[in-house]
């Protein structure tokens, strides 16, 4: 049995035992023997579907009895469209969730709500699920829905906070427990975690970070939020900033902004779906950028090899291409495309 503090600083005794698929955890009581007894620990349903979700999913699993896991339907995917599941769905699989696994195709119009209710949550736990929850499911369960969102509200509301957050330079992220209502990301916080953004971490790097660090917001905060021991506090609302799904058209670099900029959205859109230019008028892929210490060495987007690096120039210096993939070629280091001639001095990237 190990001890830990409440908000209020008075002690938790976290206790584990089997109880379906889950660890039970409860709150000490005062009682007759020994001022302690147990309570039946939360009821969860765990709401999710990309990788991001897993390390939250399997976090849940150690501190409460999980009654459904909800994930988007299997999705065609790769040369074959094959049908692939998603990394919720085999993570539930492998944690021995498969009959509680629920696919919704459709979710304002299905029979999602009352799947919920007939499961008795006290909570809802969302990550990344991907879909927006209408009212009738936000409120089935006894406690609501309560949300993973990573990015510290009420900055970046919205389906795409770590790339926007990269792309406009932040230096620090995060992730929210959050109360959900009606509005997008708009509910009260019940607690937070921060992290620093490297100068050089892509998105794909900080989604990677901030998964562990929702899995740790989550073992500390749910109980007390679903205890009430947590008070919510509304956002902000002023200072909100929007973080929308990526569209093709985000990704186009545009070589008359700053070097900064370019390299920020490069990173920002790192691993996928990437950011991208022409090339004599074939398309390019950048995977790869950062800033470089040289001036800008002619017009925007001129291509120049210094010493086996291929700089690019901007409107105030360069950045250094590092990576970069050619429309039906495979990706390789820019140094390669120069040296097969893919790639040459004086070449204008952007047309």
């Amino acid at each position: 049995m190990r001890q830990c503090a409440t908000a209020e600083g008075h002690p938790l005794r976290f206790f584990g035992h089997g109880h379906g698929h889950g660890h039970v955890y409860g709150r000490d009581e005062r009682a007759a023997e020994g001022g302690v007894c147990y309570t039946r620990g939360v009821r969860a349903v765990f709401f999710g579907t990309p990788a991001i979700a897993v390390p939250a999913l399997r976090a849940l699993a150690e501190v409460a009895e999980i009654v459904g896991v909800v994930c988007q339907p299997d999705r065609p995917a790769g040369r074959g469209l094959h049908l692939q599941p998603p990394a919720v769905k085999l993570a539930a699989l492998e944690l021995g969730f498969g009959h509680l696994l629920h696919q919704p195709v459709k979710v304002k119009t299905g029979n999602l709500d009352q799947w919920l209710s007939e499961r008795t949550p006290d909570v809802a736990l969302v990550m990344a699920y991907g879909r927006i929850l209408p009212p009738a499911v936000l409120a089935a369960p006894r406690r609501g829905c309560m949300n993973l969102h990573a990015s510290l509200l009420p900055r970046w509301r919205g389906a795409a906070p770590i790339n926007w957050a990269i792309a406009h330079g932040d230096t620090e992220s995060g992730v929210c427990l959050m109360q959900m209502d009606e509005g997008l990301d708009t509910g009260p916080v019940f607690a937070r975690l921060t992290v620093r953004i490297g100068p050089e971490e892509t998105a794909g790097e900080l989604a990677e970070q901030l998964a562990g660090t929702a899995a740790q917001l989550l073992r500390e905060a749910l109980r007390p939020a679903v205890d009430g021991e947590l008070q919510a506090i509304p956002q902000e609302h002023e200072h909100s900033t929007h973080a929308p799904p990526l569209e093709r058209a985000d990704g186009a670099l545009n070589f008359s902004k700053p070097a900064r900029e370019l390299v920020n959205l490069v990173r920002a859109l790192s691993p996928r779906p990437g950011a991208h230019t022409l090339l004599n008028g074939r398309p390019l892929k950048i995977a790869q950028a950062r800033l470089a210490s040289e001036p800008a060495l002619g017009e925007p987007g001129l291509v120049s090899i210094r010493d086996k690096r291929v700089l690019i120039s901007a409107v105030d210096g360069a950045f250094e291409l590092c990576r970069a993939q050619l429309e039906g070629r495979k990706e390789l280091a820019a140094s390669d495309l120069a040296n097969g001639r893919a790639l040459k001095e004086g070449d204008v990237l952007g047309r």
